[in-house]
């Protein structure tokens, strides 16, 4: 990076910057900052200013500037004019005027945002539970990771958690579903993580087995199941392959046509365990000592990466 070779030829420490992962969008890691699950990011200075009205508790820093004099523009395929001089007559008409970002800032303030997994008090409740989800993991060939990133998204990883309609500890597991599974009693730490767990394995082999899924989609597809339910998932994915999309991978794809069909509800349910997912993996790569604590040994990378957009340097306030 031209940036940390003008810093080195200066001297100076250079800045640790990693790819994210290619299926967060840049207002998924603003969020992500702003509760605490990524230290600091890097984003084009319009999309940080306009951040900055949803999470008012995030900084932007104006030095360094990885990129300047940058474009940005509607890509239109040659065969649609129309369409290319009815967005030229858009930008020409509303160009200066906040009135598109004032009610977006508003929608999105009425939002349920991720919550900050990575945050010490967070970390030890991790500590706490991590050997189980890791025995119970490798036992059922689950990312254990994974597995740990629903129970944050269940319950934050509280065992006292009860939810209004019975569902018990750090899985939310309902007890008349935990006696069929035969795990012992639920209402125990142990029992409850291997409920839950040994139900998402029976998930994947009873829907998605024969499926032409990555591993990692298969988890994803068994989650949404989870939570809206494997005969309306079947249909949305049968919605996303006549459309033309994939129905085999959730982001960018199914999960387009679950937000349209049947609300934010499991598109948000699925995005914060892959949130809280990779937080955690960063959270073990940023800390040796931590991630030898836990894995006893080597410790996982970041997922899939690819180039993100740059611009100003972004972080949360202390």
């Amino acid at each position: 990076m031209a940036y940390n070779q003008a810093r080195k030829s200066a001297g100076e420490p250079l800045i640790d910057l990693q790819p994210a992962s290619e299926v967060l969008e840049d207002e998924d890691l603003v969020e992500m900052v702003n509760a605490g699950l990524l230290p600091f990011i890097v984003m084009d200075e319009h999309k940080a200013r306009f951040w900055q009205k949803i999470f008012p508790g995030i900084t932007i820093h104006d030095a360094p500037v990885f990129r300047e004099g940058g474009v940005i523009a509607w890509a239109v395929r040659k065969e649609s004019p129309q369409l290319l001089a009815m967005l030229n007559e858009q930008i020409k008409a509303l160009r200066g005027k906040a009135t598109g970002d004032e009610i977006l800032a508003r929608y999105l303030k009425q939002n349920k945002f991720v919550k900050s997994a990575a945050a010490e008090a967070e970390r030890k409740k991790f500590l706490q539970v991590v050997e189980l989800f890791r025995e119970y993991g490798e036992r059922y060939d689950m990312d254990w990771l994974l597995m740990a990133a629903q129970g944050y998204q269940e319950s934050a990883l509280n065992h006292h958690a009860r939810s209004h309609v019975g569902a018990i500890g750090i899985m939310q597991i309902m007890p008349a579903t935990g006696k069929g599974l035969k795990v012992g009693d639920i209402r125990q730490l142990e029992p409850n993580i291997h409920r839950g767990v040994k139900y998402m394995r029976w998930m994947i082999d009873h829907y998605y087995a024969d499926e032409p899924m990555t591993a990692l989609d298969k988890a994803l597809f068994s989650f949404a199941s989870y939570n809206a339910g494997p005969a309306r998932v079947a249909r949305l994915r049968a919605e996303a392959r006549k459309r033309g999309l994939d129905p085999n991978v959730w982001f960018h794809n199914v999960e387009y046509v679950a937000a349209e069909k049947i609300g934010p509800e499991t598109v948000t349910y699925v995005g914060n365990i892959y949130k809280y997912y990779i937080a955690y993996k960063l959270v073990l790569t940023s800390s040796p000592t931590l991630a030898l604590r836990v894995t006893g040994g080597g410790f996982p990378l970041l997922g899939d990466s690819c180039s993100r957009s740059t611009g100003f340097l972004l972080h949360r306030a202390a």
